[in-house]
């Protein structure tokens, strides 16, 4: 990931980064979220008249490996094309942090989010969640492990403060690259499904990864935090209704991806915008080439910003949400 970095033009560095608390993981201890941000965004500190669509973002790396930052020209194309923010989630890892610790560290990154939205200038109405690999499962969970939870939020009536609670995240779109679905199918079943046997992933990686993040050993692999694919209907029934998803061709975790579009589309007609890169192994978006990015990965990335600010554009007629005069802490 250096070395993909090192390729110019240099991805951008964070605009700030905030420090929080885990508070549904019984394990203690807290995480970063790092917020790229439009250029008029300090404008609009002052001003106090524009909200901003929001892109949650989870990186790969097997929940093992990874930082926040892996996925800065991403950030970058959402923040110039969309006009959003973008927060990447330094979500804690594996061996340490296993099983379901990233993906409760994702659900407290998207509530501090929504119950900050004020002092954010963020529009939580128009929020959407993107993902890398393990990062793309946690598209897909994060969203599924928020149905557990409260959100809540604050407004000012009179010289009153007012708490309100409120069930229903507004989670827009989701945009998942080349996620695992289906931890039920085993490693060896997957590199079955293949076609390019000399571009999978290398077992020393793809061990470290479950056996770090598989944990305990008895672990039910079907368990929807895991295995979205594999989650009750009606837990998929409530995901958003606009659904980005991008496969590669010569990956192992192609045929799942398919088979959870197939579900998602078959069985709950959600909006679907899938797409295979062809020609391309897993993660090819980050090859460690320190001379130039790999060809064509902007226009990818190009195409899914163009769904992200279709889905998270101010609907016709809308009122813009007004600022109260305090900020939320």
């Amino acid at each position: 990931m250096l070395l993909h970095r090192l390729a110019p033009p240099r991805p951008p560095k964070p605009s700030f980064s905030r420090t929080i608390q885990a508070t549904i993981s019984p394990n203690t201890g807290h995480f970063q979220l790092h917020f790229y941000v439009p250029n008029d965004y300090v404008l609009q500190q002052r001003l106090r008249r524009k909200r901003f669509p929001v892109v949650v973002n989870f990186h790969g790396g097997g929940f093992t490996l990874g930082t926040a930052s892996d996925d800065a020209r991403w950030a970058q194309c959402v923040v110039s094309q969309v006009n959003a923010v973008v927060v990447a989630v330094d979500y804690r890892l594996a061996p340490e942090h296993a099983f379901p610790t990233p993906v409760e560290d994702g659900v407290d990154a998207v509530k501090y989010i929504t119950e900050h939205c004020e002092d954010l200038l963020i529009d939580p109405d128009r929020m959407a969640i993107s993902g890398f690999s393990s990062g793309g499962n946690m598209t897909f969970t994060v969203p599924l492990r928020m149905q557990e939870e409260t959100i809540m939020t604050r407004r000012k009536s009179k010289d009153l403060f007012i708490i309100s609670e409120s069930h229903q995240l507004k989670i827009k779109a989701l945009c998942a690259w080349y996620p695992p679905t289906d931890y039920t199918v085993t490693r060896e079943e997957r590199r079955a499904t293949c076609l390019r046997k000399d571009q999978e992933l290398p077992a020393m990686f793809t061990n470290l990864f479950d056996e770090s993040y598989l944990q305990p050993p008895t672990l039910d692999m079907a368990h929807p935090y895991l295995s979205p694919g594999k989650a009750p209907t009606d837990m998929l029934a409530k995901l958003p209704e606009d659904i980005i998803m991008y496969t590669c061709e010569w990956d192992m975790l192609l045929a799942e991806g398919e088979k959870m579009r197939d579900r998602l589309r078959n069985d709950f007609g959600k909006n679907v915008r899938y797409r295979m890169v062809p020609g391309v192994p897993h993660g090819w978006d980050k090859a460690p080439n320190p001379l130039k990015v790999t060809p064509g990965v902007w226009d990818h990335y190009l195409n899914a910003c163009k769904d992200l600010k279709e889905v998270l554009r101010t609907p016709k007629g809308a009122k813009p949400r007004r600022f109260s005069t305090f900020m939320s802490v």
